[in-house]
């Protein structure tokens, strides 16, 4: 592998220096590196924010022959089986990013993605051209969930290694809080829609122009990716000529442990995050009688001050620790979950605003910590594959069915607090894998 010399940048992050001059790191290096990982990621969730938004649309456009709930579960089995293809991606980005660079990857993985995603404003609707138009729309789904899978963990670990000591968490930060930007961009755009369109209107073509956004998007964020170095962590690796040849082999083979804590801790987040942040409005308009408008309203309120409280928490946890926080949220959910759904099952509007908030806030205990948290546990030689991985596989399992299990659970049971749950058993899992964790925040990154 040719080395490339780059001495201003291939200073460990973790040097001790003051803020402002680790690594001989200028601000304005760190402010690009910031935008950079914040575009890729808020165009990703943007999409899956309006594909769930809009799912009851989507589901008449693709599915119209079913009833109402049977059209919402093929919508969020496909939107499931688009995750099945993420660990696979994890494993390709992952290993490309720990071979060629973390800015690589990230610079490829946008393209796709935001080319996939545009796609979808121009699929054929049934009505048009039959099967056919669901299929495409699994194809097109597929290759988005492939991209997607190297986005939260390229980004975090770009991050992190570029973040001085002690600051890891709040820098890591950044990559939740630019996916709950995403996801509120998304419901400002799917409420205007809905509010100005008629359903007809909607049907033809509104659904259709958030995913023209994409394109125009993505292209911003591919150029300032590109623009940047790689991390100085990964530099010096490449320079001491110890990148690893095979990631994925000596992930699987060496750091297995850390694989199998980082899944666990992984779970809450993954489940949490669709349940509260993608599927509630489908829940509260489908389930529990309100009007759409007011469904992105209060999931809008949530979103906002969720972005707000991921920084708080990111600083929190470089203050207090990884474990502590991320065992706070899974006491958090334990205890809190069933009877916050029960109040949703029979509140007002304003209740319901104040219990997403509040749920949205445990939330962030968890998201604002974990990016930091899984990029510290893996050594810098299979960070990104041993992130990407764990995470993918977690989102794949239980993250993208978490809108079709949630909808099957109160089919079946016929309960509306079925859901709450769900977020109970992967908030005890997480809880225990955090428990068997080291404490990572305070110790330098570790290069193999």
């Amino acid at each position: 592998m040719t080395k490339r010399s780059a001495p201003a940048l291939a200073a460990p992050v973790d040097a001790g220096a003051p803020a402002d001059t680790v690594g001989g790191i200028d601000p304005a290096t760190r402010r690009r590196v910031i935008a950079a990982s914040f575009v890729g990621n808020f165009v990703e969730w943007f999409d899956y924010a309006v594909y769930g938004y809009l799912a009851a649309t989507i589901a008449t456009v693709f599915f119209p022959d079913s009833d109402r709930t049977t059209g919402l579960l093929l919508t969020f089995a496909v939107f499931a089986i688009s995750f099945f293809v993420r660990p696979l991606g994890g494993l390709v980005w992952g290993s490309l990013g720990d071979r060629l660079g973390r800015r690589t990857a990230l610079s490829y993985s946008i393209l796709v993605m935001s080319a996939a995603t545009f796609c979808i404003a121009l699929l054929p609707s049934y009505a048009a051209v039959g099967l056919l138009s669901p299929v495409l729309l699994l194809v097109v789904r597929v290759v988005q969930g492939f991209s997607a899978s190297g986005e939260y963990a390229g980004a975090s670990s770009f991050l992190v290694e570029y973040a001085p000591r002690g600051r890891r968490g709040i820098y890591a930060a950044v990559v939740p809080a630019s996916t709950a930007a995403g996801l509120l961009f998304g419901s400002l755009i799917a409420a205007g829609l809905t509010g100005l369109l008629s359903d007809p209107q909607m049907h033809s073509f509104g659904w259709r122009l958030p995913f023209l956004l994409a394109a125009p998007m993505g292209l911003v964020g591919r150029y300032i990716r590109y623009r940047l170095e790689d991390t100085p962590a990964f530099l010096a690796l490449e320079q001491d000529d110890e990148v690893a040849r095979t990631p994925a082999l000596e992930m699987f083979r060496v750091h297995r442990k850390a694989l199998l804590l980082a899944l666990g801790a992984a779970l809450l987040n993954a489940v949490a995050f669709y349940v509260l942040l993608s599927y509630m409005p489908t829940y509260l308009s489908e389930e529990l009688g309100f009007g759409q408008t007011e469904s992105f309203l209060a999931t809008t309120v949530s979103l906002a001050t969720y972005i707000g409280f991921i920084f708080l928490t990111g600083l929190a946890s470089d203050r207090v620790g990884r474990r502590t926080m991320l065992l706070a949220a899974s006491v958090m959910f334990v205890v809190f979950t069933v009877p916050a759904f029960a109040l949703l099952d029979r509140a007002g509007f304003l209740v319901v605003v104040l219990l997403q908030v509040v749920l949205g806030g445990m939330l962030t205990l968890n998201d604002g910590t974990l990016p930091s948290f899984l990029a510290e546990i893996f050594p810098t030689k299979v960070r990104y594959s041993g992130f990407a991985v764990s995470f993918n596989v977690a989102n794949a399992v239980f993250g993208g069915t978490a809108p079709f299990v949630a909808t099957l659970l109160i089919s079946s049971t016929g309960s509306h607090i079925a859901p709450a749950w769900y977020l109970v058993a992967a908030a005890a899992v997480s809880g225990l894998a955090v428990l068997m964790s080291p404490e990572t925040s305070r110790d330098p990154l570790r290069e193999s």
